[in-house]
């Protein structure tokens, strides 16, 4: 009984800590979503030149923001600062080919001291013969303390289709 009972509190500390339950070096997904945008790959190549303007103009059309501005951005980091905190995505890289485009990165969010997010997005751009495939990857993804528990366990769905309509609007007529 006290075997059953260290194994169910040891799982509770866990997900109340926002820890992740990699086995065998696999990441874990939080979210895997795709949808069919009616643009063409080289304006999601000409997008990216500027990756700073290319996520903040992606954040912008996230729901609940009201305020998006670009604080900061380097070869492979950019600083966001919203309405609800400061986003920061570090480690980008972008990989071209002639029929697809694969952006990587890490992500830190400060929801004012509510709650810290950290994750992996992977984001592939795939051409088709009408448009393109986006699809969109949420790995490894920690958020500690008590509203953590509530966005690992039931945001996902909501945050991952909010990022692929953001992606959808802006290449489908928010775009410069």
């Amino acid at each position: 009984m006290k075997f059953i009972l260290a194994v169910v509190l040891s799982w509770c500390s866990m997900l109340w800590a926002g820890e992740s339950s990699q086995q065998g070096g696999k990441m874990d997904i939080w979210f895997d979503g795709s949808n069919n945008i009616d643009c063409d790959i080289q304006q999601v190549k000409q997008s990216l030149e500027n990756i700073g303007e290319h996520f903040e103009a992606i954040v912008r059309l996230m729901p609940g923001l009201s305020s998006v501005e670009l604080m900061d951005q380097g070869a492979d980091f950019v600083t966001i600062k919203t309405n609800e905190g400061y986003l920061k995505r570090t480690n980008i890289s972008i990989r071209i080919s002639d029929e697809s485009v694969v952006v990587d990165f890490d992500e830190e969010y400060k929801a004012g001291s509510m709650m810290t997010t950290r994750s992996h997005f992977s984001e592939t751009f795939t051409s088709t013969n009408s448009g393109i495939e986006y699809r969109l990857v949420i790995s490894n993804l920690t958020a500690p303390g008590f509203m953590g528990f509530f966005y690992r366990n039931f945001g996902n769905s909501n945050t991952g289709n909010a990022f692929l309509k953001s992606y959808k609007t802006y290449f489908e007529g928010s775009m410069p």
